[in-house]
């Protein structure tokens, strides 16, 4: 299997993390090259963070600036697993659109013709995400009303995932041979009887005499 060399991007016990100077840990979901850690590498190299007021965008009070400091604060910090780089992604996307206007003056139905642009599952990620920013923003005094307070979103019920059944699965392994990527996920998840959050971990580290050891 080719390596895969990207920048920033260190690798700790079958973890990887990007690193960048000046900047916190984030750790990277998934597989190096996968469309998952792709992602969330990308999202992170574009969000390192650059100092506050080095331009327009993030002259003091606006919400670029903003987002700019909470990426180095304890409450973005703390968390764990693929979370900062999902989070780090929904807010960076709304910096791009949004981060000239200023912070304190965003009006909650700005927030709320936002999300309903959103498919619900999407909606509920970005309201979470803000949420958490926002009472970050309070405890900093960077602003004095919440304009999520109130809002809500509703998911439709769903019986969850769908479980393939013998024909579906003998199906995809028609289609991707032996020595494909997607062939080994799909024999990860199948076999190994793992937690997805746990077979993206696995790697030639965990292979012991030909067996795969995981604990």
């Amino acid at each position: 299997m080719t390596k895969i060399h990207l920048r920033y991007v260190q690798s700790y016990r079958g973890y990887h993390y990007f690193r960048k100077r000046g900047s916190p840990y984030v750790q990277l979901p998934g597989i190096p090259g996968s469309a998952e850690f792709m992602a969330a590498y990308q999202s992170a190299l574009a969000a390192a963070p650059v100092a506050i007021g080095a331009s327009t965008r993030s002259k003091p009070g606006s919400v670029s600036a903003a987002i700019a400091e909470f990426y180095g604060s304890q409450a973005f910090r703390s968390l764990t697993g693929g979370t900062p780089a999902l989070r780090r992604a929904i807010l960076e996307r709304f910096r791009e659109q949004h981060g000239d206007k200023r912070l304190a003056s965003l009006p909650q139905e700005f927030i709320v013709a936002l999300i309903d642009t959103m498919a619900p599952h999407a909606a509920r990620n970005w309201i979470k995400t803000f949420r958490h920013f926002i009472r970050w923003c309070e405890t900093r005094k960077l602003i004095t009303k919440d304009p999520t307070w109130g809002i809500k979103v509703k998911v439709p019920k769903s019986d969850g995932h769908h479980t393939w059944t013998d024909a579906e699965v003998a199906q995809f392994e028609t289609h991707h041979p032996i020595g494909s990527k997607a062939r080994l996920a799909l024999a990860l998840g199948l076999y190994t009887a793992q937690r997805r959050g746990d077979v993206v971990r696995m790697g030639h580290q965990h292979i012991r005499n030909g067996e795969l050891m995981v604990r």
